[in-house]
């Protein structure tokens, strides 16, 4: 007989996943590829303007409009990497300067992009357009400059910055790692929404909030080293002086008329990342034990999503509870969680949804309400509504938590079943 011992069936996996490699590696360029792709079409726009002009929207077109369709058309990747591959893929250069090559193609479609602006015969609406399309490179590099910020090298939060600073928003490589990580999924994270909040609400309230964040946690850094906010050694003021200086460069090339262009991009790419603040932990809320302290952060604080090209477009973001369970770990690296809540759609087919608070509030509202299971009291709501939407749900909740009482009863074993055992053994 040829059967093997569990011994060597054991052996035979560990070797099976010693050797597993990435089917995804070369896919992963996409995201170096868009800021290439926006480059093209920039520059094809400023050979032919007038023959080209729907090139101007290439930006906004691909982020939401041929992204999402891609998404539906291919659909989810559930896989896992083997545990045994982790520290290989870790490891790996090639996956962290897939992440830095998105800068300097970032930097050129941005210069190339004020350019262009710049020039006297644009009309409006192709200003418009070339305006959210740099924005939407600049918006999907926040999300490389996130992935940059949980580095712990000096030469990575400096390309952190760099990918930041086109949107002025330099602050995120503070406030993300050390105040939202620290604070996600509670009415202290101005970068957590609630239930019954819209976007439009929640985007003041994450950027002010944010921003003062930021300051106070540099502050307390520098403070412990014995030195002041106004030191060399704040990372603040080495973000906005990075952002005062790109941003000026950009003005030159393009002269007075690029200056709106660079404001409005640099305010889409940064909504653009809020947007998905807003979507990442929707009425989500950790809870507090006996003595009034939050529980450790779990997979069921994040909504997830596995389409596979918003996830190849944004380092696997979409995986964002096991971002949050290991901020360090690489994006290659990161895993999905069959107990994590899910979202009806990838990050890039929820927002314009999340533009919308009725259409949003339809999605969403009942998904977070099953998530836990209709108890009302464990969602973070906006505290401006909570009294309509316990009544608005009231009947629903009841309802859903019905239900989970009869499923549970449904799934234990029933008395006899339980007796069964003890009989026998009489």
């Amino acid at each position: 007989m040829n059967a093997k011992t569990p011994d060597a069936l054991m052996q035979q996996a560990m070797e099976a996943n010693a050797n597993w490699k990435d089917p995804k590696r070369y896919l992963w360029m996409l995201s170096p590829a868009i800021p290439l792709i926006g480059f093209g079409a920039l520059t094809a726009y400023a050979i032919a303007p007038k023959k080209l002009r729907a090139l101007a929207w290439t930006g906004p077109l691909l982020v939401h409009g041929i992204i999402p369709a891609l998404d539906r058309m291919i659909g989810d990747d559930t896989t896992n990497p083997p545990d045994a591959a982790i520290s290989r893929l870790e490891n790996d250069k090639y996956y962290e300067w897939i992440v830095k090559a998105f800068i300097p193609a970032q930097y050129a479609a941005t210069f190339l992009g004020a350019w262009v602006a710049g020039r006297r015969d644009i009309p409006l609406s192709d200003y418009i357009g070339l305006t959210l399309s740099v924005g939407a490179i600049n918006g999907i590099a926040i999300n490389t400059g996130h992935e940059l910020s949980h580095k712990h090298g000096r030469a990575d939060r400096i390309m952190s910055m760099l990918a930041l600073a086109p949107t002025a928003y330099t602050h995120f490589a503070v406030e993300h790692p050390y105040g939202h990580h620290k604070r996600v999924a509670t009415p202290e994270d101005p970068a957590s929404s609630r239930m019954g909040e819209s976007f439009w609400k929640f985007l003041p309230r994450t950027v002010i909030g944010g921003f003062k964040s930021s300051v106070k946690i540099e502050k307390e850094r520098l403070a412990r080293k014995g030195k002041s906010f106004w030191s060399k050694d704040n990372e603040l003021l080495q973000g906005w002086a990075m952002s005062a200086a790109v941003l000026g460069a950009a003005a030159v090339v393009g002269g007075r008329r690029s200056i709106p262009f660079l404001a409005g991009q640099a305010a889409y790419g940064a909504s653009l990342l809020e947007v998905i603040n807003y979507i990442e932990h929707y009425g989500l809320l950790r809870q507090k034990d006996e003595n009034g302290k939050y529980e450790r952060t779990q997979p069921e604080h994040s909504w997830n999503s596995n389409q596979v090209v918003t996830n190849l477009v944004l380092y696997q973001l979409q995986r964002h509870s096991d971002h949050h369970a290991h901020p360090t770990r690489s994006f290659q690296a990161l895993r999905h969680f069959d107990n994590a809540p899910q979202l009806p759609g990838g990050y890039a087919s929820m927002l314009i949804p999340a533009y919308i608070p009725s259409w949003w509030y339809k999605i969403m509202d009942e998904r977070v309400i099953r998530h836990y299971k209709g108890a009302l009291d464990k969602i973070n709501m906006d505290p401006e509504n909570r009294e309509s939407l316990m009544k608005q749900y009231a009947e629903l909740a009841a309802d859903i938590a019905a239900t989970t009482v009869e499923a549970l009863k449904a799934d234990a074993p029933s008395t006899e079943e339980t007796k069964a055992p003890a009989e026998t053994a009489a």
